[in-house]
Order: C-alpha cells, then sequence, then structure tokens
C-alpha cells in the first residue's frame, strides 16, 4: 500500500518498474511514435468527446420535441444517457464512437490483438461520467479510465 500511495504523490513516472523512462508516449506498449496506431493527445480525445456530447444533445432535443419525458428524465440526464449508449455500443462495435471516427481515432486492448468487447467500455464509460478518472493521466497521457480497463485512444490515420 505505501509503494502505491508513494507513487501517487511522485507522480506517473514514479509508478515505472526500475525507473525506465519511455522516449515517447506508448513505447511500452510497442506503439509507433507517430501514426496511425500511436497513442491520440489529449486534444483530439477531448474533441471527439465534444462532437459525441452535440450529436447525444442534437438526439435529445430531437427525442423531447416528439415525446414528453417523464420529470425524473430532464434534458441533461437524457444527453447522458445517450451518450453513455453512443460510447459503449460504438466502442463495443466498432472500436470507436462517432466523435473518434470523425478524429480519426479508435479504442484498442493492450493486453491482446482482439477486439474491446463489452465490458472494457461499459467500465470506460462510467468511468468517465465521473468525470475524474479521464482527466488523471499516467506517463502515456492515457486517462485513468483506460489504465483501469487496458485500453488505449490511438491514431487510426
Amino acid at each position: 500500500m505505501r509503494d502505491s500511495i508513494g507513487s501517487w504523490l511522485s507522480g506517473p513516472s514514479a509508478a515505472l518498474p526500475d525507473g525506465e523512462q519511455s522516449r515517447y508516449p506508448g513505447e511500452r506498449f510497442g506503439l509507433p511514435e507517430q501514426g496511425a496506431g500511436s497513442l491520440a493527445s489529449t486534444g483530439r480525445r477531448v474533441g471527439a468527446l465534444v462532437i459525441d456530447w452535440l450529436m447525444s444533445m442534437g438526439i435529445a432535443a430531437l427525442i423531447l420535441s416528439l415525446f414528453t419525458l417523464p420529470d425524473w428524465m430532464p434534458w441533461g440526464t437524457l444527453t447522458l444517457v445517450i451518450w453513455a449508449i453512443f460510447s459503449v455500443v460504438g466502442v463495443w462495435l466498432f472500436a470507436f464512437t462517432p466523435g473518434m471516427a470523425w478524429m480519426g481515432m479508435g479504442v484498442v486492448r493492450l493486453d491482446a490483438a482482439v477486439r474491446v468487447g463489452l465490458v472494457r467500455p461499459v467500465v470506460r464509460t462510467v468511468l468517465t461520467v465521473f468525470i475524474a478518472p479521464p482527466l488523471i493521466g499516467d506517463v502515456d497521457g492515457r486517462g485513468m479510465h483506460d489504465r483501469a480497463t487496458g485500453t488505449a485512444v490511438i491514431n487510426t490515420r
């Protein structure tokens, strides 16, 4: 426990085994430094999130114009539910959300060259809803939601 707290207090690089340093983000995972397959930047990931959120808001507005929702389902909650569905289904079936596709990114597993599956997108989405995990990054710039699920957001082009 003390080692975990110590590495957290010392910053993300203290968690590396034997203090090894990477030349670039993603090197530890065998990812390229640039281009397709490299780790996506924070700016591109935020851009994809904004696109997904705006699409969710548009769909929520369309639903609200066609149907009357119960009081316990305000517009913001409906938007969040739609965004969560986009996130889970998109990453599960296609390895990207609409915003990620627009920004040229995708989600991959780091432990095996197989599809992401269903459980990992659900956990990533739940952790993203709490906002803090994506904001706390490791030395490679991956959010804690990606680290917890063994995934990474990479560039696809």
